[in-house]
């Protein structure tokens, strides 16, 4: 497939793939319905099948419009997507076990389960405000359930109700509630410790550490990344990768270059592993691939001053990223416009800005910041560019609103 999707190409499309490696694990994860390819590939697919992309694609409703008022007809609260409707016995199950958590069964967790990963998916897209309340009402049922399941199944639920509460830690966080994102994180990692488990144990304190690089603290960063490190030996490559790239992202933020790289190097061995055992990484590293390392090596980049570098490596994860990631595209699209505006090229940073500030308007607080800062270098530095990135900004504050 890397052949017929190369031989598809433009010259000048053909000039951008990524080497055949990246491209095989990307084509795995497409066809392992990980992510679904965007341009060009869907273009390439088309070419190679000799089909249209309604066709070879088929026609997907998105759930970015629909709000928290549109819920699943259930007793658990769930936004209204047909992956996670039950059918009538299930339904009754449902039922039964929430008007009676002492009658718990093993199909009422699955269903749970599976809403976990559905929304997780969802929030990509339409970003945590929507969802946070949903998403807390579900973790309410799901502890009341911890509270009463016996046996075999008492661990699975006490496992789902820190995955849950990871969750609401960072979509807390996301919103710009740091009491609760830190208080959910140490629930989180509580029960964790509870079950021996190892990875989300791990991932909430890299996650922690990513709330200390938010706030601007280096050395906070480092050593929360450090002491999830302490578990090296038994959580998955892509856990340790996370933790890895956390210390070193919070070495950068610090100035420090060598040791940010040297983590890095190591993060990035580290998930070529997790990549070719990804069924064995926990649920919620779904997002965790070579696409979204490639973006965190561009960010770190961009904080160490290096902006071509930055550039070149931010360029090609945006290309990976799934049109679906509208969240993360703002982020990452923000950083790419600072490289460009830190490199002199105040065209390019304004070119790369305006397709995202919608989605950083409304769906991430922190790509909306960095560019607003963008403006800002762009209009101390005199630059004509400013103007339109204001406008930009200052209409779709007034859509947000």
């Amino acid at each position: 497939m890397v052949k017929h999707l190369t031989e598809a190409a433009d010259a000048r499309t053909r000039d951008r793939l990524p080497e055949r490696d990246s491209l095989v694990r990307m084509i795995k994860d497409w066809e392992a319905g990980r992510h679904q390819p965007k341009d060009p590939y869907r273009v390439l697919y088309c070419r190679v099948f000799g089909t249209d992309e309604a066709e070879l694609f088929g026609d997907r409703r998105t759930v970015r419009d629909r709000t928290a008022a549109e819920t699943l007809s259930v007793p658990v609260p769930a936004l209204p997507l047909p992956t996670i409707a039950p059918d009538a016995d299930l339904f009754e199950r449902i039922t039964r076990t929430v008007e009676q958590p002492g009658r718990i069964d093993r199909q009422t967790v699955a269903w749970l389960e599976i809403c976990l990963a559905e929304h997780r998916k969802v929030e990509d897209t339409i970003g945590s405000r929507p969802l946070l309340g949903i998403v807390r009402r579900q973790l309410g049922v799901v502890v009341e359930l911890a509270q009463h399941a016996r046996g075999p199944l008492a661990d699975t639920v006490v496992d789902l109700a820190a995955q849950y509460a990871q969750f609401v830690a960072w979509m807390s966080l996301d919103v710009d509630d740091q009491a609760a994102a830190l208080a959910w994180y140490d629930r989180a990692h509580d029960w964790a410790l509870e079950i021996g488990d190892v990875n989300m144990a791990t991932t909430t304190l890299s996650m922690k550490a990513h709330q200390a690089w938010s706030a601007g603290n280096a050395r906070r960063c480092v050593r929360l990344a450090d002491a999830a490190r302490w578990h090296d030996g038994r959580v998955t490559p892509g856990v340790r990768g996370m933790a890895a790239q956390m210390a070193a992202r919070g070495h950068a933020l610090a100035g420090d270059a060598r040791p940010a790289r040297t983590l890095l190097g190591e993060a990035e061995a580290l998930i070529r592993r997790a990549a070719e055992h990804a069924d064995d990484e926990p649920a919620w590293m779904y997002f965790y691939d070579e696409t979204w390392f490639r973006l965190q090596r561009g960010m770190t980049e961009l904080q160490l001053g290096n902006w071509s570098k930055a550039i070149d490596l931010l360029t090609e994860g945006l290309l990976g990223l799934p049109e679906s990631y509208k969240r993360d595209r703002a982020w990452y699209g923000s950083c790419l416009a600072k490289a460009h505006a830190e490199a002199g090229d105040a065209s390019a940073a304004v070119a790369v800005s305006l397709p995202v500030v919608a989605d950083a308007v409304e769906l991430n607080r922190h790509a909306r910041k960095e560019l607003i800062d963008v403006a800002a270098l762009l209009k101390q530095r005199k630059s004509s560019q400013a103007m339109p990135l204001q406008e930009a900004l200052a209409t779709a504050g007034r859509t947000d609103c």
